[in-house]
């Protein structure tokens, strides 16, 4: 059997966790993983600095384990950071992790260290996997604790067992501290730590914890491959704009359902930056309103919505503010509208003798967002329509409606996007400046 040594190596290696002149911290809780990557780490040559994250949630203890670790730092002659950030309210492990995660960015992005290692083992790698699993995680969520994240935390121990690291320790006398709390069945981890695995190991499969394990590592090699193709299909399908992203749904149907899956999620990761509490049936439901044949439908999951309009299927952060707007215009100048991102230019036209007749000029001209029941009778039509009529027609989705600017004289419409003046405006040019779009590009209507 290959050394603890020796496989420790070989994951660095494999996965280049640290590449020659890294600068490194080691996060070290005081437990045996921990300060077990802390003297590895040594051993191998390097020199990191100490990090050590102190959530005060044990009081006494918390501080003497913040004072082993301090004092462990400077027996070793290592540099030594110690945080103390306040959680979040609501789910104390989610929280904790929060913290260590926004730690762990400070001192990269501060140009502290490049990399920071954490000591999580293949023990830490089966029972995250098997939560996952009892969770209903899809193979996403089965690969596991990965090797090393964008954020450029490694796991040089992601290959040896918890039991591994402990003797590695005693066989060189270096003491560690035990944390309390990793023994109290509170928590679902220590559960599936303490209770779960063990029964598996004793019931059913005495390496569980390795088979675990492999489960993760085929997932993440899947993971990778699959990561690289919706990379490629989203650049070429789908369309981000104002933290929205939106897709064709006659194409998310025309794939076939792994990848329709991964693409949906990916909309979802895009808008709201993670994945957490997405479920396989939030994935279908969305997959359901796509396959619609009356073109529309609303989903909503933890942090997003979906929208199905025609053919669209947009996704926005939940609870997103669509504010209406209506703000005064003069003639010349142009308009703007912020939060709509429309610019609109209005200027007098001049009669066959050159000359202007300011007096048939409206007044009191305002610019306004579509409201339900706006109608008026566009230039070259015999006939007043209701202007939903016209989004129909269209085929205009229902966000962007929302933002739709018209032009009005008290109750009367004189101008709106696309569909042109009013019948009766004979002596304004209007043009809209606006990024109707989302792809940067600016367009313009002219009368």
């Amino acid at each position: 059997m290959i050394g603890f040594l020796d496989r420790v190596a070989a994951t660095i290696e494999r996965h280049s966790l640290i590449p020659p002149g890294t600068r490194i911290a080691a996060a070290v809780s005081g437990g045996a993983d921990s300060v077990c990557l802390l003297y590895v780490l040594l051993e191998f040559g390097f020199q990191p600095s100490v990090l050590h994250i102190n959530h005060n949630l044990r009081g006494d203890e918390s501080r003497r384990d913040a004072d082993f670790v301090a004092d462990l730092a400077g027996r070793l002659g290592l540099g030594f950071h110690l945080h103390e950030p306040a959680l979040a309210p609501g789910n104390l492990e989610q929280a904790a992790r929060k913290a260590r995660l926004a730690s762990f960015r400070q001192l990269i992005s501060q140009g502290l260290v490049d990399r920071v290692a954490t000591g999580h083992t293949r023990s830490d790698q089966a029972e995250t996997v098997l939560f996952r699993f009892l969770r209903g995680s899809g193979s996403t969520g089965l690969s596991g604790i990965l090797p090393i994240t964008a954020e450029g935390v490694i796991r040089p121990l992601l290959d040896v067992e918890r039991d591994e690291t402990e003797e590695f320790l005693r066989s060189r006398s270096i003491p560690w501290r035990e944390d309390s709390t990793n023994a109290s069945l509170q928590f679902a981890r220590n559960r599936i730590r303490h209770v779960l695995i063990p029964q598996i190991a004793r019931d059913w499969n005495p390496a569980i914890v390795e088979a675990l394990a492999n489960v993760a590592d085929w997932a993440q090699a899947e993971e990778s491959k699959w990561d690289t193709e919706i990379q490629r299909l989203a650049s070429e399908n789908l369309i981000t704009a104002d933290g929205a992203v939106v897709l064709d749904s006659d194409w998310l149907r025309s794939v076939n359902l792994a990848t329709a899956r991964r693409v949906v999620r990916h909309a979802i990761r895009v808008v709201r930056g993670d994945l957490r509490r997405i479920e396989f049936g939030h994935v279908g439901s969305i997959l359901k309103i796509a396959a619609s044949p009356d073109g529309r439908g609303r989903v909503i999951l933890p942090g997003v919505e979906v929208l199905r309009s025609f053919s669209q299927l947009r996704f926005s952060k939940s609870g997103a503010r669509r504010l209406p707007y209506r703000v005064p215009v003069a003639v010349p100048g142009i308009t703007s509208v912020a939060d709509a991102t429309i610019q609109v230019c209005l200027e007098p036209s001049y009669n066959k003798d050159g000359c202007l007749d300011w007096g048939d000029l409206p007044h009191r001209l305002e610019l306004r967002s579509w409201q339900a029941g706006d109608r008026y009778r566009p230039q070259g039509s015999d006939k007043e329509e209701k202007l939903k009529t016209l989004f129909q027609r269209e085929r205009i989705p229902i966000w962007e409606r929302w933002r739709w600017p018209i032009l009005v004289e008290g109750d009367s419409i004189l101008w709106t996007r696309r569909f042109g003046p009013a019948h009766n405006l004979r002596d304004m040019t209007v043009r809209e400046i606006t990024n109707e779009s989302g792809t940067g590009a600016p367009t313009s209507h002219g009368v």
